[in-house]
């Protein structure tokens, strides 16, 4: 099986051709073992490219490094754009792609340069939609208490297709993600699990933010997180719309526009090589 393998700030993925059926070419089991960064390719998960089922241009679906299936990937939708014009074989700058999710329909832009601008859609906010038991059903998550492993943190929750968990801190150097991420992953109140991002405001165009991914563990990126953090930022009168969030692997522009309630993330997706594996 061919492969092209892409990161987007460091958030690396093995792309699969998968055009030519409506299902992954891949068990979960397959992308845990092509995941594996010893025994594997390594990645921290295998995106598949495959047909449209409707009028929309193509359907992407994804299997983390532990086999799970995630609604959505941000880093990923901007290195399956730049995967599907390679496959074209055109030079694609300025064209908008409709791609079928399981967090619905986002549309990827190809800016050239290696950036893509993608329209992430409207965030949910409301407690059922993350989904949280940390308020009611139909209560926004702000500013909320959480207690982890016998201690204290206020945090507030957004889905971007995929559940977040914000946490703003003085110093994200002093956040251990190794020991704690797990625990925030599994917690209780999480009953489909959650993405955690903890987050220290530089100034309010500009934050910094580590991030444990649902699925993956420690990444050097999230970029579903990163439009999660502006919109909590802007939540909690910390940040403004339009703010560069920066991530262990690099920076990206995210605007929550006041217009029409869509998250927009401009960021790059990088080739990195191509190759061959036996399955």
């Amino acid at each position: 099986m061919k492969f092209t393998k892409y990161h987007g700030l460091g958030n690396d993925f093995i792309l699969i051709d998968n055009l030519s059926s409506p299902q992954p070419l891949l068990s979960p089991d397959d992308a845990v073992k092509l995941c594996d960064r010893h025994f594997g390719i390594g990645a921290d998960g295998v995106i598949f490219a495959l047909p449209s089922d409707n009028s929309n241009d193509y359907s992407m679906r994804i299997f983390n490094s532990d086999g799970s299936e995630p609604e959505m990937c941000g880093n990923g939708i901007r290195c399956f754009a730049q995967f599907i014009t390679e496959l074209e074989g055109i030079e694609r700058v300025g064209k908008t792609y409709s791609i079928n999710t399981l967090a619905g329909v986002i549309s990827p832009t190809i800016q050239g340069h290696g950036q893509v601008k993608v329209d992430m859609g409207e965030p949910q906010l409301l407690a059922q939609q993350i989904p949280t038991t940390l308020a009611e059903k139909d209560e926004k998550v702000i500013n909320k208490l959480l207690v982890v492993n016998n201690q204290e943190y206020f945090v507030s929750c957004v889905s971007m297709g995929n559940p977040h968990c914000l946490v703003f801190v003085d110093n994200i150097d002093s956040i251990d993600l190794s020991s704690i991420g797990s625990l925030f992953e599994y917690h209780s109140c999480f009953p489909q699990k959650t993405n955690t991002e903890f987050i220290q405001v530089i100034n309010p165009h500009y934050l910094k933010m580590k991030v444990w991914e649902r699925g993956a563990g420690i990444t050097l990126a999230c970029g579903t997180g990163a439009c999660a953090t502006v919109v909590a930022g802007v939540l909690n009168n910390k940040c403004e719309r339009k703010t560069t969030v920066e991530l262990p692997g690099g920076c990206l522009d995210i605007e929550w526009c006041e217009q029409d309630n869509h998250v927009y993330m401009t960021g790059p997706a990088t080739k990195v090589f191509v190759g061959e594996v036996d399955i």
